[in-house]
């Protein structure tokens, strides 16, 4: 996909983000005060907190679909895995806060209030809107393989969490069980750690050269040997730079032939490469003379 379409579906997405998780902040803070529910209140700051973390998702994608430079000549796709990385830190840290709370309330260090039915509304409303969200950023993100949406779509996951959570515990409270509130902070607290860790593994890999999945490797060299002129491949290496793929090939092709003729073979391997895998940024191919002709 184009860098510029790239960018461009990335900041629409997270500009409906902002859009509603404001809205939605705005109406968790209304309905905790009026129905005096501190956890919907911790829900509201959660959800204003994400439209900091939108925005390191736009920066990120804004920077990393920058043109190549003197200073950066293999362009800068690896700020995107740097915004993913803040954005699977802000995850993690919002996961520990819902966990902490949770203690706290279970060991008595802070004390359980009973909310009022607006408070329980607000909690189902952010299940929904967010459960939505997560959708509508996870497609947009597989669609242009975005690591940084992905990681905001997992935030949204998150928030869906929390409020499943704020949920049960307004639910439980109301109907005369208040420690269901901070047991279910603990579970959501883990599943909230399980999608940061995932998220800074994957943004982690794509920062420290990781190779390309084994399939797509493999569906790589079926393509390269597929080419008039290939006698056979050598090294095929990959490469994750952010969400792009750096391929070093090595082909084995008639040594009697003439240059032109060979370099043809070379210019067909990675034309068809770069064709055939949207996701690989460049390619560079290198022949060997075989030992015989095939």
């Amino acid at each position: 996909m184009d860098p510029k379409q790239h960018e461009k579906i990335a900041v629409n997405v997270s500009t409906v983000t902002i859009i509603i998780n404001l809205v939605l902040a705005g109406f968790k803070f209304v309905a905790g005060f009026v129905a005096h529910s501190g956890a919907m209140i911790s829900d509201a700051v959660h959800s204003a907190s994400d439209v900091l973390a939108t925005f390191i998702v736009i920066l990120g994608v804004k920077l990393a679909g920058r043109d190549a430079d003197r200073d950066h000549p293999y362009g800068h796709e690896r700020l995107e895995c740097v915004a993913a990385l803040i954005l699977g830190v802000i995850l993690a840290a919002t996961g520990f806060g819902i966990g902490l709370s949770g203690i706290r309330k279970i060991t008595g260090g802070e004390e359980l209030l009973i909310p009022g039915t607006l408070a329980l509304i607000a909690a189902a409303v952010s299940i929904v809107v967010k459960e939505a969200m997560f959708w509508y950023t996870w497609l947009a993100a597989k669609k242009i393989d975005s690591s940084a949406l992905k990681a905001e779509a997992w935030h949204h996951r998150s928030d869906a969490l929390s409020s499943v959570g704020s949920f049960a515990g307004i639910l439980g409270a109301r109907l005369g069980f208040p420690a269901l509130d901070p047991v279910a902070s603990v579970v959501i607290c883990l599943f909230i750690l399980k999608a940061a860790w995932d998220i800074l593994a994957d943004a982690l890999g794509k920062m420290t050269d990781h190779a390309c999945p084994p399939a797509l490797v493999q569906e790589m060299a079926e393509s390269v040997l597929s080419q008039p002129g290939v006698l056979g491949l050598d090294t095929l290496n990959t490469r994750l730079f952010g969400d792009r793929v750096y391929v070093d090939v090595e082909i084995r092709a008639d040594g009697d032939l003439p240059l032109k003729v060979t370099h043809a073979t070379a210019q067909a391997v990675h034309d068809a490469l770069e064709a055939q895998f949207p996701q690989v940024k460049h390619c560079m191919v290198h022949v060997n003379p075989a030992e015989e002709s095939a």
